[in-house]
């Protein structure tokens, strides 16, 4: 294989984000999530507790969302929902960045509350992912002037997306496409150096991990890490190398 079962386990961030999941549900994505060695869970707010208890022998990370999945709370009240999350153990926070003021170009703001956030986690050891919501943003120049933001900011990786932003078509429907291939190598490519970078939406499987890897990704969110890491497992016992066939950008965790 291209690359070890550690190399991309390592590289996955679990998500336990959907509305409706329980707690049993979540605690269920906790066990698993130690049982593959993956590198974080990414839970809901409320939830951060019970998965640092599941979790904090295992070198599994706890992170969670804030301004999720719209963007919209006031800055004051992300920077508090950072601050309770980090006291309450969560070591990585992806944040999502208000839309609608990097739509308008009021960048002073957006730079400001990434700042502000960054500053808050950072104050508690944490690591923060900026979320752009790429669905949201047509324009590859509003794209480069965040991670150009984010670079200032002091963010540790940006991130493409909530897995929840889908977008009302002409027609009166709703799709999604998430993380897509050129929007990763664009973040790549107009991010600092000491920036990361997280695909997010629409990869589930295998060789959709292995291209994101390739395309200089560090980690990747995702609710199919069973069916990648099994899959890996699969390949491994069989003697397959994995030919890339990747199909990323298809909506949803």
């Amino acid at each position: 294989m291209k690359y070890s079962y550690a190399e991309l386990a390592g590289m996955i961030d679990h998500a336990l984000l959907q509305p409706g999941m329980t707690d049993a549900e979540a605690e269920a994505g906790c066990i698993l999530a130690a049982k593959y060695g993956v590198a974080s869970v990414c839970v809901k707010p409320c939830f951060i507790p019970r998965a640092v208890d599941l979790l904090g022998e295992t070198g599994v990370i706890v992170g969670c969302v804030i301004g999720f999945p719209a963007g919209n709370s006031a800055t004051e009240v992300k920077r508090y929902e950072t601050q309770i999350a980090c006291q309450e153990g969560a070591r990585e926070i992806d944040m999502v960045i208000n839309i609608g003021k990097a739509l308008s170009g009021d960048w002073d703001y957006v730079e400001r509350e990434i700042q502000i956030i960054a500053d808050e986690a950072h104050k508690h050891d944490a690591r923060l992912k900026v979320i752009f919501e790429n669905d949201y943003l047509p324009k590859d120049e509003t794209k480069i002037q965040l991670c150009e933001i984010c670079g200032r900011a002091g963010a540790d990786w940006v991130k493409t997306s909530t897995g929840y932003g889908f977008n009302k078509q002409p027609d009166g429907s709703y799709n999604y496409k998430g993380a897509t291939e050129h929007d990763l190598r664009l973040m790549r490519q107009h991010s600092p150096a000491h920036v990361q970078v997280k695909a997010s939406g629409g990869v589930r499987d295998l060789d959709g991990l292995i291209l994101v890897r390739d395309l200089g990704c560090t980690r990747l969110g995702t609710s199919s890490t069973q069916a990648i890491l099994d899959e890996y497992r699969r390949r491994e016992r069989s003697g397959e190398s994995g030919s890339l066939s990747a199909d990323i950008g298809k909506g949803g965790y």
